[in-house]
């Protein structure tokens, strides 16, 4: 089932999405996405709308982050083996994976636009599968991992590429610019995927219809379950913390010359069995 945050007519709110439409599930029965993953109450929500009729179209709401305000934000870095090769430094596979942390306000929801800063053009896109948390725990063993998956979304981890090496140790800047990335539409609850799709669903991105990267969790360096196994080894993983698993290659700085994203650009990143994110992009307005 796919559970959103959205806005309508000044309200936020969260439902389900389905074919028809989209059910409140805010207005019947309150709180929000996040508290329902924290209460352990997402099966409850499923049985409730299950044979509901949609209340209005998906036409009539503005998509937000499904998780508004995530305790953690965890990023993997450079987790798809082509995408070490692709550096051409010559480095081996990593023995662990990289991490990053980005706030929630870096990112917006689907179909808001990707805002391109003042201090540099070099915004660029990277599409990655995003593991939401429905159960927490630490040293969760690498068997139990899928587990404590509580659904999937997607996001843009839009990067502002020469930030990234502002500082010598760390990534952080250019990876937390105010609506450079994004997340959504929704979440697809974890019970719609085998372990054999986690361990091969494919990620595609493309930018004004043209396909940049595409490939497929088969060949993360990393798998979801090694993943969850070691964030929390030092995390107390929570439900609803986001996890982003890492981008294929074809970003726009390994091309020869560099492709940002300009104003007008529409970015699409597609999760199969999960769905679509789209987002246009601007320039922020200082």
């Amino acid at each position: 089932m796919r559970f959103l945050t959205f806005e309508r007519s000044g309200q936020v709110s969260w439902g389900v999405i389905t074919e028809e439409g989209i059910i409140d599930l805010g207005f019947r029965v309150g709180g929000d996405l996040h508290s329902i993953l924290k209460d352990g109450r997402v099966q409850e929500m499923q049985v409730l709308a299950k044979d509901m009729a949609a209340d209005f179209s998906s036409d009539d709401v503005r998509f937000l982050p499904p998780i508004i305000a995530p305790e953690k934000i965890a990023c993997v870095g450079v987790n798809y083996a082509n995408r070490n090769a692709e550096y051409k430094d010559g480095s081996e596979q990593p023995k662990f994976p990289s991490l990053f942390m980005r706030t929630p306000d870096s990112l917006t929801g689907h179909n808001q636009p990707l805002l391109r800063p003042p201090e540099t053009p070099q915004l660029d896109y990277e599409g990655e599968i995003v593991i939401i948390i429905g159960k927490g725990g630490r040293r969760i063993d690498e068997e139990d991992a899928y587990d404590h998956i509580g659904g999937l979304s997607i996001m843009n981890e839009g990067t502002l590429r020469d930030w990234v090496r502002h500082a010598k140790f760390n990534v952080t800047q250019g990876k937390n610019f105010v609506h450079s990335g994004a997340i959504g539409p929704w979440i697809v609850t974890s019970d719609e995927f085998s372990h054999e799709q986690l361990e091969n669903m494919r990620v595609t991105t493309r930018v004004n219809g043209e396909v940049r990267q595409d490939d497929t969790t088969a060949s993360m360096m990393f798998p979801f379950r090694y993943i969850i196994s070691y964030f929390s080894t030092f995390f107390h993983l929570k439900p609803g913390d986001v996890i982003a698993t890492g981008t294929p290659n074809g970003a726009g700085a390994r091309f020869d010359p560099p492709i940002w994203l300009v104003p007008g650009d529409i970015v699409e990143v597609e999760v199969e069995g999960v769905g679509l994110l789209s987002n246009g992009v601007m320039d922020e307005l200082v």
